[in-house]
């Protein structure tokens, strides 16, 4: 009888589990390099690309969060991906939450630190200046559409992002800030219109600064990517344990 319990249990979890959805959204792709970097390799100055960095993260979450959950990347290659084609497939494969994946940049290459961004209204000058450049590829019309779009889904999603941000960057926190000493810039609320788009619980992580040198080489380790990555992970699984407790047997 007890067997059949701790099967019964083991099934009914992972069913549970593997019912939730997660898009994973690396940022700019294809023809978007996103911000850009300056490195010095080999006594060779290198360009690093953030849809890179961005890229080879959310790969290492896919690939983790995929033993538990059914979950996707909006690409999976070097290839240009609208913000609408990043909304409609999370439409299509009724994602529970979207995270997208950034790497920071700053005209001044003392900027530093890492941070999370979950969808809300706020009133942070710093945060615009993010905003601005993570939006910068919509214009005109779709501007205002966007906008109004945000306001109706912060209503609906902002609390679930919220605690997600919450989760998610304390694992960050406390895996990856002290280890590699990385500033903690905190969990902010910010609009920005891949995650109004995505219509669901969302947030938007920035890694670091692509515009410092000394953080960008720890970036594009893969000790780090492998490290931030299985933090992220840990996070999202915390999000969906608390929010969805296992059946009572």
């Amino acid at each position: 009888m007890k067997f059949y319990l701790i099967a019964l249990f083991t099934i009914l979890f992972t069913t549970s589990s593997m019912a939730q959805s997660i898009l994973i959204d690396p940022g700019h792709g294809g023809e978007d390099c996103g911000a850009k970097g300056k490195i010095w390799i080999k006594k060779t100055l290198k360009v690093i690309c953030e849809k890179d960095i961005a890229l080879s993260i959310a790969k290492i979450i896919h690939k983790r969060l995929s033993k538990n959950y059914s979950a996707y990347l909006t690409r999976s290659l070097d290839r240009t991906v609208t913000l609408e084609e990043r909304a409609e497939l999370a439409d299509k494969i009724k994602a529970d939450i979207f995270i997208s994946i950034h790497i920071n940049a700053s005209t001044s290459k003392s900027s530093h630190g890492l941070e999370t961004f979950y969808l809300d209204n706020h009133d942070n000058a710093a945060v615009k200046k993010v905003e601005e450049v993570e939006n910068k590829n919509t214009k005109g019309e779709q501007v205002i559409i966007n906008k109004i779009l945000a306001d109706l889904v912060i209503d609906r999603t902002a609390p679930s992002s919220r605690k997600m941000a919450k989760l998610v960057h304390h694992e960050i926190s406390t895996k990856i800030s002290k280890k590699y000493k990385i500033t903690d810039r905190g969990v902010k609320p910010a609009i920005f219109y891949v995650m109004a788009l995505s219509k669901r619980p969302s947030i938007l992580l920035e890694v670091g600064f692509m515009t410092n040198p000394r953080e960008l080489k720890k970036l594009i380790t893969k000790r780090f990517q492998s490290d931030y990555a299985h933090a992220v992970a840990s996070g999202i699984e915390k999000y969906f344990q608390k929010k969805k407790s296992p059946p009572l047997l």
